[in-house]
């Protein structure tokens, strides 16, 4: 009866559009009094969820995005990318998917790397003899690898989601997951899904031939120069120095993945306000409202979503859940399959923070039995969490693009397959080659990366 009360009160309110937040918190409520368990536990879940001294790095990680997103990063990095490969085929396509990169290495945030990058290169390339339905989607599927860069604040939220996961991996016990382990893992799947989308967007262009001129002739920018590029490169270079930092200091021992984040907001404060000299007063508070508000429904998240683990704990979902797909296949390679299917599912209709606080005490233990370490499930997750961001009929990157794009998501929809395709060949490889994201992070830390 409970489980049912759970469930049921869950996906009716979402139907109603509830916010997902408030869906767990009134479902799990309803689910407490079915129970006759006191309220007050609930109360005391919710706030020891959020009470963890290492989410002081979402904050952080969030500020420090919002400020280079107001203070004008964003067009010196398209302008390098531009001067790099503006004068190749497809050219501003090219450009934009090498910019969303790399301001997604330094927002940590696909939603804001395509507010920002969508709002510079889209109209642009609509002026240019693009389509909209290309701008958007170069755009929105470059910008997923916000999600795993270094200043991705989900990486925090899954490693909290991860502590409670106990197991034997090679004899070795798991007690958490390190945030430094997969700050460099993400980095080898993010490189990956560049290239593919550079592949998919020179491969488009050439087929309908952009840009083109109002008379339907193909048209190619000349190269800038090399002096250009030099000039452009230098501009950026401080903007982009942020993931230098975060990285050096986890990697040196310099600073934990929190006092980094620190690091990372100071120095985008010297940044903007005193070299850039971008940052105005507007600007900075705008940048504070926003970042204010993203923690609050983030930390929101956590608290629920840790009443949320308290009750599935408590009717034993986990277990359920496990011994249903066990009981469907022992094959270490269907049962990661399935895994897979069942997380593009639920990221349709689950916000990325939602989707990984819920989804990842169900199916990591599973996949720990299935030989894939946490690091690597971590990536697994992260970048199916991120391909719910762009999938009808939710989407919201998709959503953002389409608006700055003005076009309906049905209509981008219709020409997104080769984009789609990139980020399921990147899920694939590391699901199936582990490392493909251990690798790096075992090369750099010293020891084994699970």
């Amino acid at each position: 009866m409970a489980l049912t009360v759970l469930c049921v009160s869950f996906v009716l309110l979402l139907v109603l559009g509830v916010p997902v937040a408030f869906a767990i918190g009134l479902s799990c409520l309803a689910t407490f009094a079915v129970e006759g368990l006191p309220f007050e536990t609930a109360i005391q879940m919710m706030v020891s969820g959020m009470n963890v001294f290492s989410f002081l790095a979402i904050p952080f990680f969030i500020f420090s995005g919002e400020l280079m997103l107001h203070g004008g990063i964003a067009d010196k990095i398209v302008a390098f990318a531009r001067s790099l490969v503006g004068h190749w085929k497809g050219g501003l396509g090219l450009a934009n998917v090498v910019a969303s990169t790399l301001f997604g290495g330094v927002s940590g945030s696909p939603v804001a790397d395509t507010s920002a990058m969508g709002g510079v290169m889209i109209p642009i390339m609509k002026r240019e003899g693009y389509s909209a339905a290309y701008a958007v989607n170069v755009t929105t599927h470059a910008s997923l690898s916000g999600a795993l860069m270094p200043t991705s604040h989900n990486m925090i939220i899954y490693a909290f989601a991860a502590q409670g996961a106990a197991g034997m991996i090679a004899g070795h016990a798991v007690r958490g997951v390190s945030i430094g382990d997969l700050m460099f893992a993400g980095l080898v799947p993010c490189f990956w899904i560049m290239v593919c989308m550079l592949v998919a967007a020179y491969w488009q262009a050439r087929k309908f031939g952009y840009p083109r001129s109002e008379d339907g002739r193909s048209m190619v920018h000349p190269f800038p120069g090399w002096g250009t590029v030099l000039r452009t490169f230098v501009a950026s270079v401080p903007g982009l120095f942020v993931i230098a930092i975060i990285l050096f200091c986890v990697m040196k021992g310099v600073a934990t993945a929190t006092e980094a984040a620190a690091i990372a907001v100071t120095y985008s404060l010297l940044l903007t306000v005193f070299i850039y000299r971008t940052m105005t007063r507007e600007r900075l508070l705008k940048s504070l409202a926003k970042a204010s508000k993203t923690t609050g429904v983030i930390l929101l998240l956590i608290g629920v979503s840790n009443m949320l683990r308290y009750q599935m704990a408590y009717l034993e979902i986990p277990e359920t859940i496990e011994h249903a797909l066990l009981t469907a296949t022992q094959n270490p390679w269907l049962m990661l399959l399935y895994i897979n299917i069942i997380q593009v599912i639920l990221g349709i209709f689950l916000d990325m923070a939602a989707h990984i606080l819920i989804t990842t005490p169900l199916f990591l233990p599973l996949a720990m039995q299935m030989g894939v370490g946490p690091v690597q499930f971590g990536m697994m997750l992260l970048l199916n969490c991120a391909l719910g961001l762009v999938h009808p009929p939710v989407g919201s990157v998709q959503f953002v693009g389409c608006a700055i794009g003005k076009i309906s998501i049905g209509e981008a929809t219709k020409t997104a397959w080769p984009y789609y395709l990139a980020i399921f060949i990147a899920i694939n490889l590391v699901t199936y080659v582990p490392g493909f994201s251990t690798w790096l992070p075992s090369i750099i830390t010293g020891h084994r990366v699970f």
